[in-house]
């Protein structure tokens, strides 16, 4: 009977060890549920669907508002409010409540004219963040943003999924020798309440930077009702164009392009290889080491590439996107005087 009784006790504290071995998880908030974006990330970290490689982490709270001006953005709030739930996760009151609780956050929220206020609460609460599209309305808080996590010591990483797409990775690895030139396009709906082209015009432009790389000299755009047609020249008189389209429909009206290597000239498909998957990899490597995959300098040029194809738009002439940056700097520069 004593043996069996020690046994027991033996079986129970080996249990308490291995409880006690289990690495605890990260705790991960998101900020804004009025994007189908904030489902598709949360969904690898939880539920059926989540991968074991990024078990270590978990999404487990979300403050769900976002705009409530921009219809298509608070009218999903309730929607994918209940798909949150659904993968275990709880509803914050209030920013601060959410900040309380995580170690990282996703600001998901699609209003990028709001991203200042949300992204300075968590600047001040200390917790790296990655920043979705757009990552501000306009150029100068862009620059502001950056300026905000530099002041509070917080690194900001921002880009769109499709920088991670297989065929974008495949050719920016150089797999197919240097980029000669590119052409890329999608769709580019346009809200009033964001400069031309940062709404969704963003998608495209980014796979057309992964592809070219940063380095864009000046940039000419064309616009109708129905499409826009974005030329940059790189500082090496290479090539790249955007075309942003707002007609037509089926698959091959989504996202894709050519990348014109040495090699071969590659077509950028649409969706293979979906970017989210890529994109949390590199998430998850930014929460584990703090180093920011795609840097600030990178991101700036990006949003410059079509701050200055609106600039071109209004004046009719090419327009150098280092002008448009040191203009932005300063006035954000100016404007961080109001966060001091």
């Amino acid at each position: 009977m004593r043996r069996k009784i020690l046994f027991t006790l033996f079986l129970g504290l080996m249990v308490l060890v291995v409880a006690g071995q289990e690495k605890p998880k990260k705790h991960i908030g998101i900020i804004g549920l009025d994007t189908k974006h904030s489902i598709d990330f949360a969904s690898m970290f939880n539920g059926a669907a989540a991968k074991p490689e990024f078990g270590d982490y978990q999404v487990t709270v979300a403050y769900p508002w976002g705009s409530k001006t921009i219809e298509i953005g608070y009218s999903r709030v309730p929607v994918f409010t209940e798909e949150a739930k659904k993968l275990g996760i709880k509803i914050a009151e209030s920013i601060d409540d959410l900040l309380a609780q995580v170690d990282y956050v996703l600001l998901e929220t699609q209003d990028g004219n709001l991203h200042i206020d949300q992204a300075l609460a968590v600047f001040k609460a200390g917790k790296p963040v990655f920043i979705d599209k757009p990552l501000a309305a306009n150029l100068t808080d862009v620059c502001l943003i950056y300026e905000l996590g530099k002041k509070y010591n917080v690194a900001v990483y921002a880009t769109s999924s499709f920088r991670y797409t297989e065929p974008v990775l495949e050719i920016s690895s150089g797999k197919k020798g240097k980029v000669l030139g590119a052409d890329c396009f999608g769709p580019c709906e346009e809200e009033p309440s964001h400069a031309s082209l940062f709404w969704y015009g963003i998608h495209g432009v980014e796979m057309l930077f992964t592809v070219m790389g940063t380095g864009c000299e000046s940039v000419t755009r064309t616009h109708t009702n129905e499409t826009d047609l974005v030329v940059g020249i790189w500082n090496d008189k290479r090539i790249g164009t955007y075309r942003g389209m707002r007609i037509g429909k089926g698959p091959y009206y989504h996202f894709g392009g050519f990348a014109y290597c040495e090699k071969e000239a590659v077509p950028l498909d649409n969706y293979r290889g979906y970017g989210f998957y890529g994109l949390t990899k590199e998430m998850v490597k930014f929460f584990d080491t703090g180093i920011v995959p795609v840097t600030p300098e990178t991101t700036i040029e990006v949003y410059a590439f079509m701050e200055a194809s609106n600039q071109s738009l209004l004046s009719g002439k090419p327009v150098k996107i280092a002008d448009v940056i040191t203009k932005a700097k300063k006035m954000a520069i100016k404007k961080l005087q109001q966060y001091q």
